[in-house]
């Protein structure tokens, strides 16, 4: 699923992932597991709230390489 990332529709970073979850656009969320918990945390209680599935396990550096940007990602969000 990771390397679909590159083709899909996405928002990705912490602000326009919140802003996603908010307007029930995101599908599902891609949360960086090195990323720092202060910043992914409240990210995942939203989308535990809207019941969005969440998935973590990649680092930043992944999520960044699998959307095609040059420095990592803590949050992408699949809309």
């Amino acid at each position: 699923m990771i390397t679909e990332l590159a083709s899909q529709e996405k928002v990705i970073g912490v602000k326009q992932s919140r802003k996603a979850i908010r307007e029930g656009r995101a599908r599902q969320v891609f949360l960086a597991c090195d990323a720092d918990p202060a910043i992914t945390g409240p990210v995942a209680s939203s989308c535990a709230e809207a019941g969005i599935p969440v998935r973590e396990g990649y680092t930043m550096a992944q999520l960044g390489q699998a959307c095609r940007i040059a420095v990592g990602a803590s949050v992408v969000a699949v809309l």
